[in-house]
């Protein structure tokens, strides 16, 4: 859940904050207000014998890679959200072009998950900018060969901040991808699961309904985000999204919550001992649903006490943080009794 780079201007900042205030709400509502059917009521997710999934991690932030404790970990996949026109920005190609380096340097293999311009976030390109932008990206890296059309193409507009894609733009905006990158993996939509679903599913139908008016290439892999299930400790919201979705999944955005507004705070320390229980369920979840192929953890490098969304395995200061642990004996890491912190 990457948010805008808007720290321009002193509006811009105002913006930023409004930003995180209104993605608070629209993401995950506060967590006592879920309500489900009784047929949907939460229960331990059982893996299957042939259960298999490949886990990553997701981050903007280079250092991740040269950190030991990460290292250790021995992932061998990773994401990276850039901008769509980054190679149009020096700022944000040299971001993109640190963080691929030292990606391409560990042998990662690369998904880079394409968003709103840093710099114009509440304009969406027409089809033919995102096209030559996208093009230019590709061309600048040419051993990436795994992307998606747009990051959390579901999330919503936010007035004066940021603009998300329609269902229909954003599969004009696959169908351009998948022409300028052939012989790519290009992920199909990427969704943001929300406590209430019915909008998420609404939007897939839509994508695929204009797929199939642009007589495009449906998706064989979908990427999906679940922080809303897997942070209340349920798994119907990703089984729904997954069969509504079909073909093989990607959790490109998954992980537990250490702070997120009201509705998960961390209060003497308890946003990272409930993050790391919802790390280990969220292992289970994978392995209990035999669509999804990969699960990316984002994210690696958490915030302080004044983090509006924090998800971090690591604290601001890179000291790792109990769900650390949990990733690291679930990887089967050589020395996963590093300290702690406990705030």
């Amino acid at each position: 859940m990457r948010m805008p780079r808007l720290a321009l201007t002193l509006p811009a900042l105002l913006a930023a904050i409004a930003l995180v205030a209104t993605a608070a709400l629209w993401t995950v509502t506060d967590a006592g207000a879920a309500s489900k059917p009784a047929a949907k009521a939460a229960r331990k997710p059982v893996a299957h014998a042939a259960s298999s999934y490949m886990t990553g991690l997701g981050d903007e932030s280079p250092e991740m890679f040269s950190d030991a404790d990460a290292q250790q970990l021995k992932t061998r996949i990773a994401r990276y959200i850039a901008p769509y026109d980054a190679v149009a920005h020096s700022y944000s190609l040299d971001k993109a072009k640190a963080w691929i380096r030292y990606a391409e340097g560990q042998h990662m293999q690369i998904l880079v998950a394409f968003y709103h311009s840093e710099y114009s976030p509440t304009r969406l390109p027409s089809v033919a900018q995102y096209k030559h932008d996208v093009e230019k990206f590709i061309r600048r890296f040419p051993r990436v060969h795994q992307y998606q059309a747009w990051d959390e193409s579901n999330r919503g507009n936010i007035r004066g901040v940021l603009a998300s894609p329609s269902a229909s733009a954003t599969a004009q905006y696959y169908q351009a991808l998948i022409r300028v990158c052939k012989g790519c993996t290009a992920v199909g939509l990427d969704v943001l699961d929300a406590n209430d679903i019915a909008p998420t599913l609404q939007y897939i139908s839509e994508f695929k309904r204009e797929i199939g008016k642009l007589r495009t290439v449906m998706p064989k892999i979908w990427g999906l985000h679940n922080y809303s299930d897997i942070n209340r400790f349920e798994s119907w919201r990703t089984r729904e999204l997954s069969h509504a979705l079909g073909g093989q999944i990607w959790l490109t955005e998954t992980g537990g919550i250490v702070q997120f507004g009201g509705a998960f705070t961390n209060r003497n320390g308890s946003g990272l001992r409930r993050a790391a229980k919802v790390v280990s369920y969220m292992f289970n979840v994978a392995a209990s649903q035999r669509q999804i192929a990969r699960l990316y953890i984002y994210n690696w490098l958490g915030g302080n006490t004044r983090t509006r969304f924090d998800a971090g395995l690591t604290d601001n200061h890179h000291r790792p943080r109990p769900g650390y642990l949990i990733v690291c004996k679930h990887l089967h890491a050589a020395k996963c009794n590093v300290k702690t912190t406990s705030h």
